[in-house]
């Protein structure tokens, strides 16, 4: 009795500690919310940010896939007149035929509404859908045609997923073949990334909850020691972040100053060259003309095949800069396509061979790669004075091996690939980055010029897609052609 009425009677320093605790513990409760609040505004941004970039990744695929339907058809669809059945009839196999994942397809609606292809959902073929909405009341059918009469465009809506026939968020991208009235287009389910942002959102406020328990405790139980290690931990985590921030910000600044560098010189030997020479011939023309000469025509015509060779060079830079068919079709037809148009340039002759691939590059080793091709045949067109590569790409049970040789005149053979140019550098540490290894052999196999040879890791070769053995054809062909 006597220390219960002790604490409710506290003497003079019991009062002033008290006094000076309860401040502080104002200040931690209110810590507490305050960071409950901010936790949930920036958890929320941060999942508002993380479903835009979920459903801007699907529109890129979505629009991909779409690109690549058009190019395989557009050599049918673009000379065909509008009432070419057999055309359009061809056209509607391949579409049919072009399925992917477990629920992706193509969709082709006619200007009145009726389906023209649907692989998954076949009853819908040959009947009108004109008015179609889903059960939300969003129309479909109708705003597929409206957004194919403008070209092309997205539109989201519940469709039956054919897996399951349950309504499920679609985001589809249609265009339009405005010769043959057609709404052309394919969608992608979005369920997955709302049900992300779902688990995403439960789980923050799982934290925050969690978060508020634990501050409220760890108050109550030490209040100083808690503020001082929070300090503590708080300003070494910043310096540690901090850290890591400039170092990434220095390399995201030296690969785009070393990009910038190699554009640049691309720009200064080959366009600025290029166009000081149409302005001398210009010149020289312009003073033959002022002086009544017929001669003007010569350096005229030198000065237009110049600016064409300005032009096929700007394409080229453009290409180099990031190549669409990489992506499109592939590595092998990537690097054919590289060594043919580096055979039609420079009057080189190129021997391409390849393996099909039994399994799949990641992305990371695709692009290595066909930089790494890129740089070598770049450095042999400059450097080498050679009469013939040759190109060779096929994968093994170790991995995957790119090989290019010539019968240049190499260089010496004590110069390794850091200690040579930037281009050589530039290869080294690519293939370190997939923990492969580059060799460079001079005088090579043959005897004479140069063998760069790259091998990347099994880590990097994905296995192949489980419905591959079971797609159509035309699918198989296509994945075949993709690797």
């Amino acid at each position: 009795m006597r220390r219960i009425a002790a604490l409710l009677r506290p003497n003079y320093a019991q009062k002033i500690s008290l006094l000076a605790a309860l401040p502080l513990v104002v200040a931690v409760a209110a810590i507490a919310i305050l960071v409950a609040y901010q936790a949930r505004s920036v958890a929320e941004r941060e999942i508002r940010g993380l479903e835009e970039r979920l459903i801007e990744a699907k529109k890129a695929e979505l629009r991909n896939y779409v690109t690549q339907a058009r190019n395989a058809f557009f050599f049918i669809y673009g000379p065909a007149a509008p009432n070419d059945a057999r055309s359009k009839e061809r056209v509607l196999q391949m579409l049919a035929a072009m399925v992917y994942g477990e629920e992706g397809f193509f969709f082709v609606y006619d200007y009145d509404g009726t389906n023209l292809v649907s692989p998954r959902q076949t009853e819908r073929i040959n009947r009108n859908w004109s008015g179609l909405a889903d059960s939300e009341g969003t129309p479909i059918v109708d705003e597929y045609i409206r957004i194919a009469r403008t070209g092309a465009g997205w539109h989201t809506h519940l469709w039956p997923k054919p897996s399951t026939g349950e309504d499920a968020r679609m985001v589809a991208y249609v265009s339009g073949l405005q010769d043959w009235q057609w709404a052309v287009g394919t969608g992608v389910f979005i369920d997955d990334v709302l049900a992300t942002v779902s688990a995403a959102r439960a789980e923050v406020e799982a934290r925050v909850r969690r978060t508020f328990l634990y501050i409220g405790a760890i108050a109550l139980a030490a209040l100083m020691l808690v503020y001082f290690s929070g300090m503590f931990l708080n300003l070494r985590e910043r310096r540690l972040a901090d850290a890591k921030l400039k170092k990434l910000t220095q390399r995201v600044l030296d690969a785009q100053e070393e990009e910038r560098g190699r554009v640049a010189r691309e720009l200064h030997d080959g366009i600025s060259q290029i166009l000081v020479g149409v302005r001398y011939a210009l010149d020289i023309a312009r003073r033959k003309l002022e002086r009544g000469d017929d001669g003007a025509r010569a350096p005229l015509d030198k000065g237009i095949d110049s600016l064409g060779e300005a032009i096929s060079e700007v394409r080229r830079i453009s290409r180099d800069l990031r190549p669409g068919v990489l992506d499109d079709l592939g590595l092998g037809p990537a690097i054919r396509a590289l060594a043919e148009e580096f055979a039609q340039r420079t009057g080189i002759a190129v021997d391409f061979s390849t393996v099909v691939f039994r399994n799949r590059l990641d992305p990371e080793a695709k692009i290595a790669l066909y930089r790494i091709a890129q740089e070598a045949l770049t450095n042999i067109e400059r450097h080498a004075d050679a009469t013939r590569v040759a190109v060779d790409l096929r994968g093994h049970k170790r991995g995957a091996t790119l090989r290019i040789s010539d019968n240049g005149r190499g260089f010496p053979a004590d110069r390794s690939a850091r200690s040579a140019g930037i281009g050589l550098r530039n290869m080294q540490e690519r293939v370190e980055q997939l923990d492969g290894r580059l060799r460079i052999q001079t005088p090579a196999e043959n005897g004479s010029g140069t063998l760069i040879e790259v091998t990347v890791p099994l880590s990097h070769l994905l296995p192949p897609e489980p419905d591959q053995n079971t797609a159509p054809p035309a699918g198989r062909a296509k994945m075949r052609a993709a690797e």
